[in-house]
């Protein structure tokens, strides 16, 4: 809108650039009228600024709240790892420690299933369910991984581990390693399944599932032969 070649834009710019206008102009606070956002009704200026004021803090008590959660939220994660590592840490008997692993990692976490193979594992631990043979392409593929794989049930190998594999929507594959070097070459792979085609995302963060693999890698070690 435009009035004598004056646009709004340049009112707002001289207003904006001039700050004692309306200290000058006091009167002017006063008897500017706005219409509410709540309604039909006038409105003065301070009480649409008020109004405005009102809404910012609303939105930022919204986001005070939303980072409370989160924070709650990753403590919670946070208590379910550290007890999962205990129990891990509380397992003497190395052979039992793959049925443990399984188990407590899918009652802790909601897990709808989970799955595990090792390879080179001592000779007193060949006959576990987690030592079953494996193709060496997976051998190969796992050792790729430098992060864990999230996305689709495409209809890798290690989706037939599962006990119910035709409802597994989507997985996570876990390498395990011994050490912390992506460079090592991995002895295991740990696999989650979900039916819910979006918790294992392909863009969604890795860095919890890299630190479950560590843990399990580490406590997995005990089983490798010597």
């Amino acid at each position: 809108m435009s009035i004598d070649g004056i646009t709004e834009q340049d009112i707002a710019n001289y207003l904006a650039n001039t700050p004692g206008f309306f200290s000058r102009h006091a009167e002017l606070l006063a008897s500017v009228q706005l219409t509410s956002p709540h309604g039909q009704r006038a409105v003065s200026l301070q009480e649409r600024q008020m109004e405005m004021l009102r809404e910012r803090i609303k939105g930022l008590e919204l986001k005070i709240i939303e980072m409370i959660r989160n924070g709650q939220d990753n403590m919670a994660i946070a208590d379910r790892l550290h007890q999962w590592t205990m129990r891990l840490l509380l397992t003497h008997d190395a052979g039992a420690l793959p049925q443990v692993l399984l188990a407590d990692l899918q009652q802790r976490f909601q897990i709808p299933q989970v799955a595990l193979r090792l390879w080179g594992v001592a000779e007193t631990h060949a006959a576990l369910p987690a030592a079953l043979p494996v193709s060496d392409d997976l051998r190969a593929f796992a050792s790729s991984l430098s992060l864990p794989y999230c996305g689709a049930n495409g209809g890798f190998e290690a989706s037939a581990w599962f006990d119910d594999p035709a409802a597994v929507q989507s997985m996570a594959m876990l390498p395990l390693r011994a050490g912390d070097g992506d460079a090592e070459a991995a002895f295991g792979l740990l696999v989650l399944g979900s039916p819910d085609p979006t918790r294992y995302a392909a863009q969604m963060g890795t860095e919890f599932l890299a630190r479950l693999g560590e843990i399990a890698g580490a406590a997995l070690a005990r089983l490798r032969a010597a």
